[in-house]
């Protein structure tokens, strides 16, 4: 087994495991309210408006990052997508933080027909773009470019909506915060 080969087999079942207990542990612990098991917690409804910012820049990051590639730059390439890959960490700590601290807001509005389909995609999309940006980080990190580029060329959109369909349900539910 060659050196890329190894490097790939390496991560692949921390890639598996990490694809289960994320969305496990994201829906065990939004299912947990501190304020109401009686933690003295502040609720952190600031949050929202500054995870919809982080996934506005991972979108903003992500088409620059396909920008660099495709005008050859792969330094910057690799750093944007680190940077996209921390954003979306940062955001998912924020989110589950949020939603540990507060109730769940109900979407009221008028576009319920608009609102719930993009939701629920995004909710899909959000957990399988978790095995796909990992998968398609370690080819490259194998330097198997040749699998990293054809797993990007579907990672890359997917991905995309996650980022720009969280800022448009934060802006369709935000009036309803309490």
């Amino acid at each position: 087994m060659n050196d890329t080969n190894s490097i790939e087999t390496k991560y692949n079942k921390l890639i598996i495991a990490l694809s289960i207990i994320i969305p496990l542990a994201v829906a065990l612990l939004f299912g947990v309210n501190l304020k109401r098991l009686g933690f003295d917690v502040e609720p952190f409804s600031f949050l929202p408006p500054i995870y919809a910012t982080i996934n506005g820049l991972t979108a903003v990051i992500l088409v620059a990052a396909v920008m660099a590639i495709k005008n050859g730059n792969r330094l910057l390439h690799e750093r944007l997508m680190k940077l996209a890959i921390l954003f979306s960490v940062f955001f998912l700590l924020m989110y589950v933080a949020y939603h540990m601290s507060s109730d769940s807001t109900e979407y009221r509005g008028d576009f319920g027909f608009i609102y719930y389909p993009i939701l629920i995609s995004h909710i899909i999309l959000s957990i399988v773009i978790i095995p796909m940006v990992l998968f398609t980080y370690v080819r490259a990190l194998a330097q198997r470019f040749d699998k990293h580029k054809k797993l990007a060329k579907i990672t890359f959109p997917i991905w995309l909506y996650v980022a720009v369909t969280g800022v448009v349900v934060y802006l369709m539910i935000s009036p309803y915060y309490a």
